[in-house]
């Protein structure tokens, strides 16, 4: 059954689908024609074998239902995992605001514009920024600047610049509203001295500034007065500048934090004997034995475990942990290794990304994205228990809402690690974080298939009861 896809209705030119695996996107006949046109322009072709522009081929007319309703349709490569903005690191964004511009200048300087400048817009392949909103591409119109500016500044510049200059982290502020950071907020936020350096006096300050202007403008003509802001004419050597100094703008940006909660957790020295490399084995032997397309690692940390699936035979790998900083050095360290298949987000489990936008399904839950064929659960149960006293039967119940098999480690109360948790709590308050316990929660989900006790560990491999599939 062909879906309109919830997240693309808002630009009446395309419109996105779903049918199956395809993903595909109904075209207006000025829609058709602005592709067409680009289409046949280099810089297309260049983006689209640089992998920099996502996979798109124009269907043949009357060759899909969707023909009855629009003019054209194309169909678009499937990026494996659909992650959104707030999922990313300080160093994803600023990747993707950089493809954004890259490919904003290159269509400017064929004659082409790109009307949105969304966030949205960029999805990630691994650690590679794909620029998705094929129909965003137009011929300018006379007299109108690049319509995508506000956006950018909203989606992308503004969220980098409040981390950057103002120490606040983007995250929670995106997934808190679709339209971004506005001026006013980012002026709030960052001090005025920290504007006026590297290039955000003229993006940020002056803009705020220009803002306040029209809006006091607008209030004083009263209702019949000013409907919007005059246009300058549409300039391509002057957008080329401002393209320019934006590029500049953001590659000065840096994120300086130096360590966080679980920065040096990567020691693993709680670990004794062979329990480590037992660890390792165990992990490497269920993913030999499912080969699965997508491991889902919940509490990445650093990425051993990720890189050590991808090792062993998944094709692709979500690393998630909701410690950004930990999730950002991952980033950093996959792109400059050039490992493609480990796709970093920033996601906190006791409150995961949920469906938001407009009647909360324009962004899909992580749940409702991800959908993998194992999911790995390594060291984190305790912390949800005792540190977010989760109960057993709900961390068991968020893991079975993935459909899928798990691998999970149970950390038994004379562990070290949970100890130190334990000596924190009331005495008595968590009698029942015991392993029979857990076993009990884990029986009414899945099928343990195997176990293995590690020291002061257990490590389950589970299979999700048919009846909960």
């Amino acid at each position: 059954m062909t879906k309109p896809d919830p997240g693309s209705f808002r630009d009446p030119l395309s419109q996105v689908f779903t049918a199956g695996d395809q993903i595909l996107r109904g075209l207006s006949p000025q829609g058709l024609a602005d592709f067409e046109a680009v289409q046949a322009s280099p810089f297309f072709g260049a983006f689209l074998a640089d992998g920099k522009v996502v996979a798109t081929e124009l269907l043949p007319a009357g060759s899909h239902q969707l023909h009855h309703q629009w003019a054209g349709v194309l169909r678009h490569q499937r990026l494996p995992v659909v992650s959104y903005p707030y999922e990313w690191t300080f160093e994803m964004l600023r990747d993707a605001a950089l493809l954004q511009i890259d490919i904003t200048r290159t269509a400017v300087d064929a004659g082409f514009s790109v009307k949105d400048a969304s966030s949205y817009n960029v999805m990630f392949d691994g650690v590679r920024p794909v620029f998705i909103d094929v129909g965003s591409f137009e011929k300018p119109h006379r007299n109108e600047a690049w319509p995508g500016y506000r956006q950018f500044c909203e989606l992308f510049l503004n969220p980098l610049v409040v981390q950057a200059a103002g120490g606040v982290g983007f995250n929670q502020w995106l997934r808190g509203s679709v339209e971004g950071i506005g001026l006013a907020d980012t002026v709030a936020v960052v001090p005025l001295r920290r504007r006026l350096r590297k290039g955000l006096g003229v993006h940020v300050t002056l803009q705020a500034r220009a803002d306040r202007k029209h809006t006091a403008a607008e209030v004083a003509a009263g209702p019949t007065g000013l409907t919007g802001r005059r246009r300058g004419g549409f300039s391509p050597s002057l957008l080329t500048a401002q393209l320019n100094n934006l590029e500049k703008t953001v590659r000065a940006l840096r994120w300086k934090a130096q360590r966080s909660v679980w920065s040096d957790y990567s020691d693993r020295s709680h670990y004794v004997g062979q329990d480590l490399p037992a660890k390792e084995a165990f992990v490497a032997a269920a993913v030999e034995a499912l080969s699965p397309a997508l491991v889902l690692d919940l509490g990445a940390n650093d990425g051993l475990f990720s890189l050590l699936a991808a090792e062993h035979g998944a094709t692709r790998v979500v690393a998630a942990d909701f410690d950004h900083l930990v999730v950002d050095r991952l980033y950093r360290h996959l792109r400059e290794t050039g490992e493609t298949r480990i796709l970093p987000l920033v996601l906190d489990l006791v409150n995961p990304s949920p469906g938001t936008g407009w009647r909360s399904r324009e962004r899909r839950s992580f749940v409702d994205r991800v959908r993998p064929d194992l999911v790995l659960c390594l060291a984190v149960v305790h912390h949800l228990a005792l540190t977010n006293t989760i109960p057993l039967n709900e961390i068991v119940d968020f893991l079975a809402e993935f459909g899928t098999d798990i691998v999970v480690e149970f950390p038994h109360p004379d562990d070290s690690m949970v100890k130190r948790l334990l000596g924190q709590k009331r005495p008595g308050l968590f009698a029942d974080y015991t392993r029979d316990q857990w076993e009990r929660s884990l029986d009414r989900q899945f099928s343990v298939t195997e176990r293995e006790v590690l020291g002061t560990r257990t490590l389950y491999r589970c299979s999700l009861r048919s009846a909960h599939r």
